[in-house]
């Protein structure tokens, strides 16, 4: 086997990646930056370490074996890499996460971490819901983001929601982050649960077209995450005929759509909404 440098390995299962023809979107968005991610994590380097600094280090066979075995499960498995490194992160924090429950994602994690909706807030706000909280990663954040909330994450999954109790042990947030099953808002009923001042919610909201389309990585996830029915709707429906009884009077409620914005305004024609500026614009996510 022929020395090999750390930036030589990572162009080489960039370079792998890209001709499998793989697919992106759970954490990077193209071949280079997933093998970085993939290569130093099967290293054990820092996520954030300095390429430049590292570039030149001699990687031995050893380590050239492993790399190429974990490329070829990625390439073979078509696993997000998420779920074969155990972790994901989400504005600079890490989460565990495995095949019980989707990546996270979720664009609120954006207008959580630059303060966009605290203009919708006030120290009136105390009950914050995670609604669809999969692994928990928006619970742990809003709880990170607002030190003196109580925080429920909840799901139909029992299965995310054991994802979900890691990472909030893992950020020893259990005092203030409980999590606890239900099919959408039917089993969060004041005063044992809420009322809630804040509802945030990435809801199952892909189009039945969209997910006849989807390629094999996000296949890989639970379907009930993902699908909501032929116009993507079919969540929202429900949580909008639910969520006023459980809501404070100042409340908000923060949903991603991600690019179902066409069937949202044709489903609901009538409701004042807000659209919020995130990285992949300002049509995915609405207040």
């Amino acid at each position: 086997m022929k020395a090999m440098t750390v930036s030589g390995l990572i162009a080489q299962a960039a370079e792998e990646l890209a001709q499998a023809g793989v697919a992106f979107g759970h954490g990077t968005l193209n071949a280079f930056d997933e093998a970085v991610w993939l290569v130093l994590w099967r290293l054990g380097l820092p996520l954030d370490t300095d390429l430049d600094e590292m570039a030149d280090q001699a990687v031995s066979a050893e380590q050239q074996t492993a790399c190429a075995a974990l490329i070829n499960e990625r390439i073979t498995t078509r696993k997000p890499a998420a779920y074969l490194t155990r972790e994901a992160w989400l504005q600079g924090v890490s989460f565990y996460i495995d095949e019980r429950a989707i990546v996270p994602r979720s664009l609120i994690a954006e207008v959580l971490a630059d303060g966009t909706i605290d203009a919708w807030l006030s120290d009136q706000t105390q009950q914050v819901l995670d609604l669809c909280t999969g692994n928990g990663s928006l619970a742990v954040l809003a709880a990170l983001a607002w030190p003196e909330v109580q925080v429920t994450g909840a799901d139909i999954s029992d299965d995310a929601l054991a994802v979900a109790a890691i990472n909030v042990a893992r950020h020893e947030l259990d005092e203030r982050v409980r999590l606890g099953h239900s099919d959408g808002l039917s089993r969060l009923n004041p005063p044992a649960h809420g009322p809630f001042d804040l509802i945030l919610c990435n809801p199952p909201y892909v189009c039945q077209a969209s997910m006849d389309a989807l390629p094999a990585e996000y296949r890989a996830e639970p379907e009930l995450a993902l699908a909501g029915g032929t116009d993507g709707m079919d969540f929202v429906r429900q949580l909008f005929q639910q969520a006023p009884e459980r809501m404070s009077e100042h409340a908000v409620l923060v949903l991603e759509i991600g690019n179902e914005r066409a069937h949202f305004e044709a489903a609901f024609p009538q409701l004042e909404t807000t659209w919020l500026d995130t990285s992949s614009g300002d049509d995915q996510v609405l207040l």
